[in-house]
């Protein structure tokens, strides 16, 4: 359905149509599958991109993973598809069979069919609705929890998805306006996950679909406070707001963006040492994670304990079954100073690091 764009141009479209052309996340004349799930946030951001459509050349596509948590969800579905046909785009839906247990398993759950559905018909960009206030609550709710700078700033404007080889015959999706045009050019393309709406907050986007009218589906569950991420929404910052500081969101999101910065950072330098510490042993095309691995004491001792730190969960990122416990990392990163025949307890994976120097060797069984 045709856009008049100069109608509907409002601050939230410049600042929008700002941030795409500064940070250069989404290009021009791509094909886009935007995760809607009915409500406020992905429905501004469904509604800002169809308008700027006009200007990008986008070829924009909906797609709703119903989790059937709620008695209303197949009537959430069958909004969202009405909105699809509404404004003329292809619709893609994916229903859970069994019902997810935990937010964490429904996350992933959602984040794997996304996935799948974009590797099925071509989508190298599938985008979010997150927003600012979601920045904020993210970084209270990983820091209660203890998380690091990586997890304080784990909301990015842009992230590659994990790849998911599927042969044709296991992506059963429920397709509705199937382009004509989709198929899997190459089951190992990447797909980026991209939030656009970062610098733009909750209140902002509920502003926007009054203004715009857009019919809002609430999610009951949004509500519901056994949920640690509502209990944050609904008490913690409004009370830090009230008692500490009414711009509370947007100082959480900043934060969040300058530690991101950070992150990157140290990820690339950390990269770079836990390659010099293997390089002794190993030529760099030949560089390997299989155990057993030998690392260079020297080097890594030179280098500052947050480089040590975030080498050592690198290295054990590619050893271990799972990813790393704070507990896993200062132990093997507390053998880069210890004596000489030192060894940590086993990993999760059996495997073992000892002290044998100049190396620290991780290996899967003792060593004699």
């Amino acid at each position: 359905m045709p856009n008049d764009l100069s109608s509907q141009w409002t601050q939230l479209h410049a600042q929008l149509h700002r941030t795409l052309l500064h940070r250069k996340i989404l290009p021009p004349n791509q094909r886009l599958l935007v995760a809607v799930s009915g409500g406020q946030d992905s429905l501004c951001a469904m509604k800002l991109l169809l308008d700027l459509q006009p200007k990008w050349g986008w070829q924009l596509a909906i797609v709703h993973c119903d989790h059937r948590w709620r008695v209303d969800s197949e009537a959430n579905a069958n909004h969202v598809e009405n909105l699809a046909k509404h404004w003329g785009i292809s619709y893609y839906q994916k229903t859970a069979d069994r019902i997810p247990k935990t937010e964490a398993a429904a996350r992933n759950w959602r984040y794997q069919s996304l996935t799948e559905i974009a590797i099925a018909n071509n989508y190298p960009y599938i985008i979010t609705g997150h927003t600012a206030s979601d920045r904020a609550e993210t970084l209270l709710y990983n820091l209660i929890r203890g998380s690091g700078a990586d997890g304080l700033s784990a909301l990015t404007w842009v992230r590659p998805l994990v790849d998911f080889p599927l042969p044709i015959s296991d992506c059963r999706l429920e397709k509705v306006n199937e382009n004509p045009e989709s198929k899997i050019p190459n089951l190992n393309s990447q797909i980026y996950l991209v939030r656009p709406l970062l610098e733009i907050s909750r209140s902002q986007t509920g502003e926007f679909c009054q203004q715009q009218k857009l019919p809002v589906w609430e999610d009951s569950t949004n509500q519901d406070l056994q949920y640690a991420r509502n209990r944050i929404r609904s008490e913690l910052l409004p009370y830090l707001e009230t008692h500490f500081n009414p711009q509370t969101q947007q100082a959480l999101a900043q934060t969040a963006e300058i530690l991101r910065a950070d992150v990157e950072y140290l990820e690339v330098a950390a990269t770079e040492l836990l390659q010099r510490a293997m390089s002794q042993i190993n030529e760099p095309e030949h560089r390997t994670f299989q155990l057993p691995v030998k690392l260079n004491l020297p080097i890594l001792r030179a280098a500052p304990l947050s480089l040590q730190r975030r080498a050592m969960r690198q290295l054990l990122q590619q050893i271990l079954p799972n990813a790393p416990s704070f507990d896993s990392i200062e132990k093997l990163t507390a053998l880069i100073v210890a004596p000489n025949r030192s060894q940590t307890d086993p990993f999760p994976s059996g495997a073992i690091g000892i002290v044998e120097k100049p190396w620290i060797i991780i290996t899967s069984r003792p060593r004699a």
